[in-house]
């Protein structure tokens, strides 16, 4: 137990790191459908990498911002972008929509363990941790579909989403409160919220929509 409490900020840190490549991926790929210009995609894929939680430091009053107190991550996710353009260039990828939704369900579990960990921590109630963790997990998403001229994805396909994000915050926080560590906690949320997301997509799970 003592060894996976440990390991648990070298976990999160790499969550983090994974999260913010898989947005990213998903920006590159939603900006070179919508063919914008190299830089246009290199900002789509920062605004889908740090949005979130950018959006979830302001709220939490933490300052500087997480990538700035990182600036290894923004190296990263310029890095990834360039090299992802190249590949796409090269090998005459056509992104399609579909294509978008692997890194798009893993970057939601990933941000979303994040997220609420990063609230609980703080000592934040129990909703409001969650509620962070939704945020991180979808708002990057919803500034990438928003720049690229999109109704944002989270909002209108009906497939649950944020749903998908609440479920594993209230995962992590139940583990954490039966004394699970830290380690489990994380992964478990991960686990939970992604394979929610894959399999609404893959199933076609849909909210109730509006009646014609």
């Amino acid at each position: 137990m003592e060894t996976l409490t440990a390991w648990a900020p070298l976990l999160r840190h790499l969550i983090e790191l994974a999260a913010m490549l898989a947005f990213a991926l998903s920006g590159v790929l939603e900006g070179a459908r919508k063919r914008l210009d190299p830089v246009g995609v290199c900002v789509v894929a920062f605004l889908a990498a740090f949005g979130g939680g950018t959006l979830r430091d302001l709220l939490l009053d933490q300052r500087p911002f997480f990538w700035i107190r990182h600036s290894e991550y923004v190296w990263g996710i310029l890095g990834l972008s360039i090299c992802a353009l190249l590949f796409l260039r090269q090998r005459h990828f056509e992104p399609t929509e579909r294509a978008i939704q692997m890194p798009d369900a893993i970057g939601l579990g990933l941000f979303t363990a994040v997220g609420v960990d990063t609230a609980q921590a703080l000592g934040m109630p129990n909703l409001i941790a969650v509620l962070m963790g939704v945020i991180t997990g979808v708002f990057g998403g919803v500034l990438r579909d928003i720049v690229c001229n999109e109704i944002p994805k989270a909002f209108n396909d009906h497939r649950p989403y944020a749903v998908c994000a609440f479920a594993g915050g209230w995962l992590y926080l139940g583990l954490r409160l039966t004394q699970a560590d830290e380690t489990t906690a994380l992964v478990a949320c991960v686990l939970l919220t992604a394979g929610l997301r894959g399999l609404a997509v893959w199933r076609d799970w849909t909210l109730p929509g509006w009646r014609h």
